[in-house]
Order: C-alpha cells, then structure tokens, then sequence
C-alpha cells in the first residue's frame, strides 16, 4: 500500500507486509504513547481491523492485535485506558470514507496475513510477532528501583518504602531463564505493582539471591520479595509496562533453554550410575546453555555438581 493515514497522536504507514505507527510527542499525547516512539505491526500480528464512531466528531480506526502476539498487549492484560492503546487511530469525522478505504484494505492484508501463517481470525498466536518495545531498562516504584540487563531483573530496595520482609531478605535478582512471566497491575487501579513469576513456583527469596513467586499465592506485593508496589509517581504507565512488556518477551524467548535445563536436571536426579560419556554430554549441554547466558554461574556449578554425582 505505501501510504500514510495521519490521525491525532499517531501516523499510520502502510507496508505491504505491515503497519508502522510513529507517535507524536507532545504535552497533549498519553505519555504511554510518546514513550513508544514508533512500533512496526506485521500483519499476522493482527485479528481485525474495526472503524467506528469516536468522541467529538471523531472515528476510530482500530487494528486489534492478536492474543499472543504483542508482549506489551500482552503485559497489559486489558489494563490500559482507551487513550492509551496504541492500536487505535482516532481521525476527523470527515476522513471517515478515507478511513474506511485503509480499513479494508489492511483487513484483506490481515486476512492473508494470517492466512499463511495457518491461523484463523482470532486465533491466538504461539508466539510473540511483534518486537518489545524499547522501553526503559530501569524505573523506580514505591518500594525499590527495578532493572533489567537483558538476562535478569533486580530489585534494590528503597529505605523509605520498602517493608521489613524485603529488607529481612534483601535486594534482589532473578535470571529471566528461571521466570515464567510477569503480572503487571496499573499504577491507575488500586493495589498496582509489577511481581516476576518463578517456574518454579517458589516464594520467598535469599538474601541478595533470587527470590521469587508465582502468582497469587505469593501474598500481598507489598511482602513479596519478587514484586514492586507502584504509588503516586512511582512506576507509571510509561515506564513500568514497557519495562514488564520486555521482561516478558525475554522469559518467552528463554523457555526452550528452560526447558532444557529442567531436562538437564530430572535426567540427573534419581537417574543412577549412568555412561560416564552420557554425563559429559549432558555437561556439554549445560555449558553451552552457560556460555549463551541463559544459565547462571550458581545455576551451572549445581546443575553440573548434580551430575558428576551420577558418575
């Protein structure tokens, strides 16, 4: 299609194989939105293009994203206010017709799109099509200062707000190969924090090593070691979501190496005396998951510890 549909806040180009929205920045545009930038959509990304009747003499060009394919949208988990979503296109009334001939041709590439990829309208996807955003790699909430290098999260714990269980146990780092994923709560609602979720399901931490949770079970955010709280100017929209957005498509990104690992760590346990050219393979393995640094050196000496005892 190669053109371009300028609307309030965003600009849409069409591509033959996607949508590149580029953001205005400006004390008028969400913050959320300014903080974006641009983000290129392929079309499989997508399940369907919607126009309807905006506020105030407007339309609004929605492309819905697909379940599973975007880890903001993801992260979010529907949390976001109407303004913030970064599908939606708001236009003049009068550019309604023009607004409906980019609806439909976007649906026909959406339609294909999807189409070749074996997927049916509103199927979800297996796997994350559209690239994280750039997001901060820090921002600080009510109770610590979170950051994110890539291969794992930490938390350092804020004398003024963080609670005496935090601190029992200290700062904290999680690699994101032992995370499962994120749950992300509005600063906007009651209650908003950012908690990590381990594989394992574990719920207290060590101090100045991994701690962890995994979902409800852990407790209130406010007591757990793998959550931050948010509060009034601590971990807004802007800054927390992108940053749980990235979390996220590292941790999907990392589970065929988990997996691997939890292989690498059922076949040691209980298995026995085994073929000592079987152990060096495995070891092998291990190291190579080790080198890629999607083991930790902690997780690497006892992993390969667990296995030279099967010799």
């Amino acid at each position: 299609m190669g053109d371009v549909l300028a609307g309030i806040h965003a600009t849409w180009e069409f591509d033959s194989d996607s949508v590149l929205i580029r953001f205005e920045r400006g004390i008028r545009t969400p913050k959320l939105l300014s903080a974006l930038g641009e983000r290129r959509i392929p079309h499989e990304a997508l399940a369907e293009v919607t126009l309807t009747p905006g506020k105030r003499g407007t339309v609004v060009l929605h492309a819905v994203p697909r379940s599973g394919a975007d880890p903001l949208m993801d992260a979010a988990a529907g949390q976001l206010k109407e303004g913030c979503d970064p599908y939606r296109l708001v236009l003049p009334a009068e550019r309604e017709v023009l607004a409906e001939y980019y609806a439909d041709e976007l649906r026909g590439r959406v339609r294909a799109a999807g189409t070749a990829l074996g997927l049916s309208e509103g199927e979800p996807a297996d796997r994350f099509l559209v690239a994280p955003p750039g997001g901060p790699s820090q921002f600080k909430a009510y109770d610590a200062k979170a950051g994110f290098d890539g291969t794992q999260v930490t938390f350092r714990w804020f004398w003024t707000g963080a609670s005496s269980a935090k601190w029992k146990v200290g700062d904290q780092s999680f690699p994101v190969a032992a995370l499962s994923g994120v749950e992300w709560r509005s600063p906007d609602l009651s209650g908003g924090h950012l908690r990590l979720l381990r594989r394992d399901g574990a719920a207290d931490g060590g101090a100045g090593g991994t701690g962890g949770a995994g979902g409800a079970a852990a407790g209130p955010a406010d007591q757990d070691p793998a959550a931050v709280v948010f509060g009034l100017g601590y971990g807004p929209v802007h800054e927390s979501l992108p940053f749980a957005a990235s979390v996220l498509a590292a941790v999907r990104s990392t589970v065929p190496a988990a997996a691997a690992l939890d292989r690498v760590a059922v076949d040691a346990v209980g298995a026995g005396r085994r073929d000592p050219a079987d152990i060096a393979e495995r070891i092998r393995h291990l190291g190579e998951l080790h080198q890629a640094g999607l083991v930790t050196d902690e997780e690497f000496t006892a992993k390969k510890a667990e296995l030279l005892a099967q010799l």
